[in-house]
């Protein structure tokens, strides 16, 4: 990247703290509510991450909803398939993305298309399965036997590996999801109309990365920026320069980056300055968007987190799911949960707090607990 001209502001690990929480809206509600402030969550941040495992409320409805309390599960269902402003695919991993960043998606598709990615060639059998949906409308995996037996539960049986490479060339899309399984369809059924359809560039596909990574964490640095994709670094360094050197971002100085520049814009500092700090308390998932890139978060607050469900029991230090506990602008405790949905109880198995904590912090939690049982459909925490 070209040089600075000059030396770039500085921020102390609290400023710092403070702009990330208030642009990840964990410490200031700009979203609003309902539908539409779901809505709001899934395009500020870019993408929420789909994950299967259940044990507490899966981790797309937990990333909105710790955003947006007002949060009900058929919000999701309904903005993907009656108002079709979002979309599912593939940012770092499987997510729920913004309908209005479809463009963007297709940069990884065409590479699946051309045979770049290399997974599922088998051409007869994904034209037996586009010849089947386009034939008989939106289908399931269940929909189609197996070819062949499995050799364990683990793996997929042709047609699913047909479908699941259809989808990511993107010739089709999952048009919903019932009982957690995608219902595909083909794209040009579940695509809106009006929808941009013409691949970015390379050029602008870095700089969109750059801008939809500030701002929905306050700042970054370079190596943050496009996380978990490759070849990107170059194009990255040079959207930087393009945008740096028209006024679009500015450089920073953080603490705990030591001598890495990072890169924020006028716009988040003078939201962070607006937004009051709050003793707010949020129980995350370990894939919330917070706290995601895990490096970033030791480095501002200093909180060492592993998620240890694929690790052996023997291994497990605090549990199988243990969510970090985040109150006013620290990571105090970590929690491993359980829903007992058909009995109604929320099982607090394990907590570990990071230090001692404040009489305020432990009632903060507790009453968190509440709201966090209620939204995983049980009325009492044990």
């Amino acid at each position: 990247m070209a040089g600075l001209k000059h030396k770039p502001p500085a921020l102390s690990n609290t400023q710092a703290r403070h702009l990330i929480l208030t642009c990840q809206g964990l410490n200031h509600n700009f979203f609003g509510s309902g539908r539409q402030g779901a809505q709001k969550v899934i395009e500020h941040l870019g993408y929420v991450q789909i994950d299967t495992i259940s044990v507490v409320e899966r981790a797309h409805h937990h990333t909105i909803w710790a955003r947006a309390n007002d949060y009900k599960k058929s919000y999701l269902d309904e903005l993907i398939e009656k108002d079709k402003t979002v979309f599912e695919y593939w940012s770092h991993a499987a997510a729920y993305l913004p309908m209005r960043d479809f463009r963007y998606s297709l940069i990884r598709k065409n590479l699946w298309a051309s045979g770049k990615i290399k997974w599922f060639r088998n051409k007869r059998m994904t034209q037996f399965v586009l010849d089947r949906i386009t034939a008989e409308g939106p289908l399931q995996s269940k929909d189609f036997e197996a070819t062949k037996p499995r050799g364990g539960w683990w793996e997929w049986k042709d047609t699913k590996r047909a479908l699941e490479q259809l989808f990511m060339e993107g010739r089709l899309m999952a048009k919903t999801r019932s009982g957690f399984q995608k219902v595909y369809d083909l794209t040009e059924r579940v695509l809106p109309k009006n929808v941009n359809t013409q691949t970015p560039t390379p050029e602008e596909y870095a700089a969109y990365l750059v801008r939809k990574t500030i701002r929905a964490n306050g700042l970054a640095a370079a190596d943050e920026i496009g996380y978990l994709r490759k070849n990107i670094k170059k194009p990255v360094n040079a959207a930087l320069d393009v945008l740096l050197e028209s006024g679009e971002i500015i450089p920073v100085m953080v603490e705990g980056y030591g001598t890495a520049t990072c890169y924020t814009t006028t716009a988040n500092l003078e939201l962070a300055d607006r937004a009051q700090k709050n003793s707010s308390i949020h129980i995350l998932s370990p894939f919330d968007n917070g706290v995601i890139q895990r490096r970033r978060l030791k480095k501002v607050f200093g909180f060492d987190y592993t998620i240890e469900c694929y690790l052996p029991e023997h291994k497990r230090k605090y549990g199988y799911f243990c969510l970090p506990v985040l109150y006013a602008d620290k990571f105090i405790a970590r929690i491993d949960c359980k829903a007992d949905r058909k009995e109604g109880v929320l099982y607090v198995k394990t907590s570990h707090y990071e230090n001692k904590p404040s009489a305020a912090a432990k009632k903060a939690l507790g009453n968190a607990l509440v709201k966090f049982a209620a939204f995983n459909g049980c009325k009492t925490v044990k």
